[in-house]
């Protein structure tokens, strides 16, 4: 099958989506959206010592609120994200419907130029409340989860709304609580994941790395 667009000619192989959903409201100002942006730092970093994930990992970034396409989906070599800025409420359901839509959108791209995808990423992180509805994004991702289209992980900073939380994360997946500010070890965590799934087969079953910056609340 002929391959379309220049980013696909050039690097056809296999894509490992991951979407970064960042909760950059104001209660995040400070000392916290410089450790997030640290870490989103050290992950860049991380990935492009593996060739084979620099290759296949494709990284998004949605900021809420309000709810911004940040980054579109690139490659990591292409992966030069705007510095976060805290501004604004937590519009968390709108984003994460936001987000999926964009998934759609990009797997939809894939399934046109002919390039296969690992089972993409949706990474949520948030310090706070939703000031939205949210509802109807949490039966999304239950939907999404249960019919493998994406896994969604949920960290919760210091002040989040832990009963919100895991409503809106798959049972199989409870939210994980993150350790202080240590974005820095979760974004290795991160980006050691995503360097195993892009080395293994589509579809294969990947053991991922222990959670040691972070404590899963079931």
């Amino acid at each position: 099958m002929p391959v379309g667009l220049p980013e696909f000619a050039e690097n056809p192989e296999n894509r490992c989506p991951v979407i970064l959903l960042l909760d950059t409201s104001a209660s995040m100002a400070g000392q916290p959206i410089q450790e997030l942006n640290r870490g989103i730092g050290i992950f860049k970093e991380d990935l492009l010592k593996d060739t084979q994930a620099s290759l296949s990992a494709e990284v998004a970034i949605v900021t809420f609120g309000p709810v911004k396409l940040l980054q579109d989906f690139v490659t990591v070599d292409y992966f030069t994200p705007s510095p976060l800025i805290a501004d604004g409420v937590t519009p968390m359901g709108q984003a994460i419907e936001y987000a999926l839509d964009l998934l759609e959108t990009r797997k939809a791209t894939y399934k046109d130029n002919g390039i296969q995808y690992y089972r993409p990423w949706v990474f949520l992180i948030t310090d706070g409340a939703p000031t939205d509805s949210w509802q109807r994004a949490a039966q999304r991702v239950r939907e999404g989860e249960s019919n493998g289209k994406f896994s969604f992980f949920a960290v919760a900073v210091e002040g989040a709304d832990m009963n919100t939380l895991q409503q809106l994360a798959p049972p199989e997946r409870p939210p994980v609580t993150l350790k202080g500010l240590d974005f820095s070890s979760l974004f290795v965590w991160l980006s050691t994941s995503m360097k195993r799934v892009s080395s293994a087969k589509i579809g294969e079953a990947v053991p991922l790395p222990p959670v040691g910056w972070g404590q899963i609340n079931t």
